[in-house]
């Protein structure tokens, strides 16, 4: 019952908030189409991430995890000035899919789409010199530690850090799991609080989320120093 619930108000919520937006939609649909995980962001989600990049006036995008683009849109539309979206994608196939959908939507000269692990595709970032102001993780979970140190790497004073899926149901809260996803997810929560009380590197918090996309949440910070 719950689920069915939390579906009707985010469609409520979308019905009040979210105009109808062909390019959006026909990503969604060539994301299903196309075979791909629906594991995007819902679209109040996504609307949270475009204001969350509007109220920092990014610039510079990171986005690791691409997926089909969808969220990747949201962020090249909330883009200051003439700024750029860096996107970083594992499948080449879903790769595929996202250069697509942000072609249609009329975003390819604001948005790079990087394909490779990007744990092998980062590094070649700080060697170019790119300072990101709004950096988004929403890429395989065992990894977020690491992650999260390339975005406080790669990060301005100043810029935010969100991080998708760190609730997962509740499972966030077995100690005693041997899912990757979870023991990566731990880590980085483990590293968010030291990289925040230690080093004094950013300022976190994290909100547990429900809607369309079930129980999950949302880590997000602020880098306080280089």
């Amino acid at each position: 019952m719950a689920q069915d619930e939390w579906t009707a108000v985010d469609a409520y919520f979308s019905e009040k908030l979210l105009p109808p937006d062909d390019a959006l939609e026909a990503a969604l649909k060539r994301n299903r189409d196309a075979g791909l995980p629906a594991i995007d962001v819902s679209p109040l989600q996504g609307k949270l991430l475009f204001l969350l990049a509007r109220l920092v006036g990014a610039r510079n995008v990171l986005e690791i995890g691409t997926l089909g683009g969808y969220s990747t849109i949201w962020l090249a539309r909330a883009l200051a000035g003439a700024g750029k979206v860096v996107t970083l994608e594992y499948s080449p196939a879903h790769a595929a899919v996202a250069r697509e959908n942000i072609r249609a939507a009329g975003l390819e000269t604001n948005v790079d789409l990087r394909i490779g692990a990007a744990l092998e595709t980062l590094p070649a970032l700080e060697q170019e010199g790119v300072v990101f102001d709004f950096v988004f993780v929403d890429a395989d979970k065992r990894s977020n530690p690491d992650y999260l140190r390339w975005a406080l790497r790669l990060a301005r004073i100043g810029a935010v850090v969100a991080v998708d899926n760190v609730a997962r149901a509740g499972r966030v809260l077995d100690a005693a799991s041997d899912d990757p996803d979870i023991i990566g997810i731990r880590r980085f929560l483990d590293l968010a609080g030291q990289e925040m009380d230690q080093k004094k590197r950013w300022s976190a918090t994290a909100i547990q989320t429900v809607g369309a996309k079930g129980w999950d949440g949302l880590a997000i910070g602020l880098v306080e120093q280089a």
